[in-house]
């Protein structure tokens, strides 16, 4: 496998990354590739602090599959040219840096991935940072010292990224998979969270293209009562009922199960609300104000419920970041799909 063929072969089994934006991997690689030609050097920046919750997949990957994670950022470097990359950042929270660092940087010190060990180098997240530094341009203002808050696009990073150099940022999961790639093993497969009101928590591979219903029956988990589910993410997914379950699972896989009769309705609207209050970064005026109103009138007896979809409707369309962008999410498709309002 060479490095033009291992593009190719991305291209050809149309992997996307598994952050949550499923974004054509084979494209961002391209960009950041070419626009190396025009610079000297490059940074790459692998993503698994793991920041939407309920999400589990990363750490599951890095615990079972720790070589294969090294061996996609081996194939990353030797792509975009070794020489042309003077760092690796990987990005971790403080748990995960515990369980998995000394593996890791064990697997680094082989000789087949020594190229790896002088330029690699752990991040690890503070644990009072906010939800957003896990947003791929506030995790360039992390690494550079800088305040932790989304940077405006364009330029985009893999132009100008970190320290104004092109930069490929990837998901632990999409590194998993070019390793796949590059071994002739991809199967289009990925890492599916199951949380919630289950039998069987836990993180499990299937196809790419099985629907919510197929993905709880083969994971033995489909409920023998009435439910609701949430997919992508634990705060920022969509809602659907239990006669929507023939989409597939989108995000960055997760598919949360509640218990429709025992879920207190109130209780989770105030759970993402509150999560989204105090997870904004502060820079965007509209997310900063817009997430405290709603906090707020969820919280008065008198609910003033117009007031409150007009705050939504202008944080989806006038938010900086994918913060304030998500709440719509959850909001719309549960008041839409379950409290059928």
């Amino acid at each position: 496998m060479t490095p033009n063929n291992l593009l190719k072969k991305i291209v050809e089994v149309g992997l996307v990354g598994r952050g949550g934006g499923s974004y054509p991997t084979a494209v961002k690689w391209s960009a950041v590739k070419k626009a190396l030609s025009n610079k000297k050097q490059g940074y790459i920046i692998v993503n698994g602090a793991e920041g939407e919750p309920g999400i589990k997949k990363d750490g599951y990957i890095l615990n079972h599959y720790p070589v294969e994670v090294i061996n996609g950022i081996y194939w990353a470097d030797k792509l975009l040219g070794s020489e042309k990359i003077k760092k690796i950042y990987f990005f971790l929270n403080h748990s995960y840096y515990q369980l998995y660092a000394t593996k890791l940087k064990n697997i680094v010190a082989t000789k087949k991935y020594s190229i790896l060990g002088y330029k690699l180098e752990f991040v690890i997240k503070p644990s009072n940072l906010s939800y957003i530094s896990g947003e791929e341009t506030a995790l360039l203002n992390l690494i550079e010292g800088r305040k932790v808050e989304p940077r405006l696009k364009p330029p985009f990073p893999t132009s100008h990224g970190l320290y104004g150099r092109p930069t490929l940022i990837n998901n632990v999961e999409t590194f998993y998979d070019v390793s796949l790639v590059s071994k002739g093993k991809y199967r289009a497969e990925r890492f599916y969270t199951l949380a919630g009101e289950v039998k069987h928590r836990g993180v499990f591979k299937l196809p790419l293209d099985l629907s919510i219903e197929e993905v709880l029956r083969r994971t033995n988990n489909y409920p023998a009562y009435k439910f609701f589910v949430q997919i992508g993410g634990e705060m920022s997914g969509e809602v659907l009922n239990m006669n929507q379950l023939e989409q597939r699972v989108n995000g960055a896989g997760l598919v949360m199960v509640y218990d429709y009769r025992w879920t207190n309705k109130q209780k989770l609207l105030k759970h993402w609300l509150k999560f989204y209050y105090n997870q904004s970064c502060g820079q965007c005026t509209i997310c900063r104000e817009g997430t405290y109103r709603l906090w707020e009138l969820i919280n008065q007896r008198q609910f003033n419920e117009s007031l409150f979809w007009e705050i939504v409707e202008v944080l989806e369309e006038s938010s900086f970041c994918g913060l304030g962008l998500s709440v719509p999410i959850p909001l719309k498709s549960y008041f839409k799909n379950i409290l059928k309002k």
